[in-house]
């Protein structure tokens, strides 16, 4: 891959190379060492699958803009994924051209097992709290939007290709973990080749970038010492659950979980708050403000419609003095209702754990990091629980 790549224009300082286990999961390491701001890695366009240079490749293509009505029936909110569906049409245009696409290195280069949400099946959801269960569905369910659009056949795709579901599977997983997103000049989804093979880190020493050709840049934005591996940030540090569900790995060095309120979704929502203000600190189990908010503000609604909306006010107003008075007159209240839901995980994770461990790892691969997941969320929350069973 490497050899064709080269070929093709990519270029990397010396002493960066392809590093693998025997496996097919590949990454970049580095024999020396780079300093910050040194461009590490160049990725010319001809080599890059770009979403916008897709529609542009079937210009024209009737058929192609069928597909994308089609699915955009299914589900309104998947006009937003138009962008990863090219991608996905790409991989399989190219899977089906074998040994004479002109990506063919890079496709059989790619790994064929995923463990993320998209490959999980009910039996493993059975073994996920809510949160994770919401996150891996939702790429699942897009995965089956996307086959049932391209099995209407409305596209010029090989029927032996599209209806093999481990193809298809495949080729979705390949443009769902290896795209970047960019939104100048337009929003698009570029993958390419190479570049894809860095890992993450929730400290990385690389980005990835695009100029407006879609040609790649992989940049240190930190000293990387040799015997290092070059590392980018796919997704948020603070919550390790939508890198689990999208990537299908255990991201290490996350700091914080979500602390997994989701039946409080709407006074999350009427709060405007992210999931990445209510959070669990993973190694002392220490609870984010915004969580102590969202659980008061429900007891309050219980209570006094009134009182639900001042407090409500408050946090919109980041009148703190006000949240002050709220918190201290209904702690009791708040604690017990943390404990209570910080409890109810724990033992839902319990069970889980050992539903997960009674699978056959033939039949259920996915059983490491369900259970690898499920024991942070475990450890955290039992840090959390003898904080706030120390509180009163």
């Amino acid at each position: 891959m490497e050899a064709w790549a080269t070929e093709n224009g990519y270029q990397k300082v010396d002493g960066v190379e392809l590093y693998s286990e025997g496996d097919d999961d590949w990454s970049m390491m580095t024999n020396t060492d780079i300093p910050a701001g040194t461009t590490i890695m160049f990725i010319p366009s001809n080599l890059v699958l770009s979403s916008d240079a897709i529609v542009k490749e079937y210009g024209g293509n009737f058929d192609l803009e069928i597909t994308e009505n089609a699915l955009k029936q299914m589900e309104r909110d998947l006009a937003k994924r138009l962008p990863l569906f090219r991608l996905l049409v790409k991989i399989l245009a190219e899977y089906e051209k074998g040994e004479s696409s002109f990506w063919a290195p890079w496709i059989n280069s790619l790994p064929t097992q995923y463990y993320n949400g998209v490959s999980m099946t009910d039996a493993c959801f059975a073994c996920l709290p809510p949160y994770a269960v919401l996150l891996s569905m939702n790429e699942r369910n897009a995965y089956s939007r996307f086959l049932n659009a391209i099995r209407k056949e409305f596209l010029s795709l090989n029927p032996d290709v599209i209806n093999d579901d481990s193809v298809m599977k495949f080729a979705y997983n390949v443009a769902l973990t290896r795209f970047h997103e960019v939104f100048e000049p337009t929003r698009q989804k570029l993958i390419a080749p190479m570049a894809d093979m860095i890992n993450h880190s929730a400290e990385p020493n690389s980005e990835i970038s695009f100029d407006t050709e879609n040609n790649c840049y992989v940049t240190a934005i930190t000293d990387v010492y040799a015997g290092s591996p070059l590392s980018v940030s796919l997704g948020d540090p603070t919550d390790p659950t939508p890198i689990f569900a999208k990537y299908g790995f255990l991201p290490t060095g996350c700091n914080t979980i979500f602390c997994k309120a989701i039946h409080l979704e709407t006074q999350i929502n009427e709060l405007g708050y992210e999931f990445n203000q209510l959070l669990f600190q993973s190694d002392t189990g220490e609870v984010y403000p915004a969580v102590w908010d969202i659980f008061l503000l429900k007891i309050l609604q219980d209570y006094d419609a009134d009182l639900a909306s001042q407090f409500t006010m408050a946090c919109h107003n980041n009148d703190e003095a006000t949240k002050e008075t709220f918190h201290n007159n209904y702690f009791a209240y708040t604690l017990e209702a943390l404990r209570e839901h910080v409890y109810s995980i724990l033992n839902d994770v319990d069970q889980m754990t050992m539903m997960a461990q009674s699978y056959d790892l033939e039949t259920h691969p996915r059983v490491p990091v369900i259970v690898a997941h499920n024991d942070l969320v475990r450890s955290t929350f039992s840090m959390t629980a003898s904080l706030l069973d120390s509180m009163g």
